[in-house]
């Protein structure tokens, strides 16, 4: 419990470092809105190009997996997605708190915990379910929240517009630059790569700053979007719970895949809730506090319940 503990520290290291920065005054009011700037219109972006380019094809492309792990994702979005439209939400809304149960924290949790379990053979399930994750399901959050803010026009009229959004979105150009530069061998100039690797690595760490500033803010305001806690808990639920079970029936009753890629898809399924759904819902100007109390509980919650299934099921 103790190395799963250590892992996720920096986490709360990191939003409590922003949530003191805003409320002692070391940064001022615009922080946050400047910082998430940065990482949905710079670093993210690279991280996005960084994960589908740097991957091999042969390194990523096992069917079993993508298929377990995908279908985990998927279900959980689109239960998600039907609730929250059941329930009055606006559909952008909607979207963000869909990623909000189905988005893994793959980059910050599941590399260091795959390799900390599996040495280097555990980077390449976490390598694909990044790939899924960051770009695959972010993209299609990213496609449904663009439509549902195009409320005018003709349907023709909103799929051009929301077409040319999207193309124009560098959360969308950077993977499918990402994927071309995969599918056609293209290899990363050096100095190019020593740029990625230091633009991309201050994504995480910064979208966490910004939760600590958001949290600092609206924890000032007295008219802050209220939050419902059985929302909130729900939610978690879906994403620490029923993903993971969802993958687990696909890996193993159904396709019955060896152990390593049926508990690795488990286990990266059972990830807490990454940074993507709130930078989302700042940059689009919806409701933050869902997604980013998502992140912090499900983290926390994550602790015993990633702890359990290592000592229960992966021997560790």
């Amino acid at each position: 419990m103790l190395s799963t503990l250590f892992t996720v520290l920096p986490v709360f290291g990191l939003i409590l470092a922003g949530w003191a920065a805003r409320r002692f005054g070391a940064l001022g009011p615009t922080a946050l809105r400047e910082i998430n700037r940065f990482v949905v219109y710079l670093a993210l972006p690279v991280l996005m190009f960084d994960v589908i380019a740097g991957a091999g094809l042969e390194e990523i492309w096992q069917p079993g997996f993508i298929l377990a792990y995908s279908t985990g994702c998927f279900v959980v979005f689109f239960i998600t997605l039907f609730i929250r439209v059941w329930q009055k939400v606006k559909l952008a809304d909607a979207a963000v708190d869909g990623l909000s149960s189905s988005y893994s924290n793959t980059a910050y949790m599941g590399f260091p915990l795959m390799l900390a379990v599996y040495g280097q053979p555990g980077l390449m399930p976490a390598v694909i379910a990044s790939v899924i994750t960051i770009t695959v399901i972010f993209c299609i959050g990213l496609i449904i929240i663009e439509s549902a803010l195009q409320a005018e026009g003709s349907p023709l009229k909103i799929a051009r517009v929301t077409t040319v959004k999207l193309f124009t979105n560098p959360l969308f150009i950077a993977p499918a630059l990402g994927t071309v530069f995969l599918l056609a061998g293209i290899s990363v100039p050096a100095p190019a790569q020593s740029f990625i690797d230091l633009l991309g690595a201050a994504a995480s760490p910064c979208a966490l700053v910004a939760i600590g500033l958001f949290f600092a803010d609206a924890g000032a305001k007295e008219d802050a979007a209220p939050v419902r806690i059985i929302d909130i808990t729900w939610l978690t639920g879906l994403k620490l719970f029923a993903q993971p079970l969802i993958t687990w029936i696909v890996a193993g009753p159904i396709l019955n895949l060896p152990p390593f890629l049926l508990h690795s898809a488990v286990f990266i399924a059972a990830m807490p809730t990454g940074t993507g759904p709130f930078m989302l819902a700042e940059f689009y100007e919806r409701n933050a506090r869902i997604p980013g109390q998502v992140v912090l509980i499900s983290t926390v919650v994550s602790v015993v319940t990633l702890t359990l299934y290592l000592r229960l099921f992966m021997g560790a």
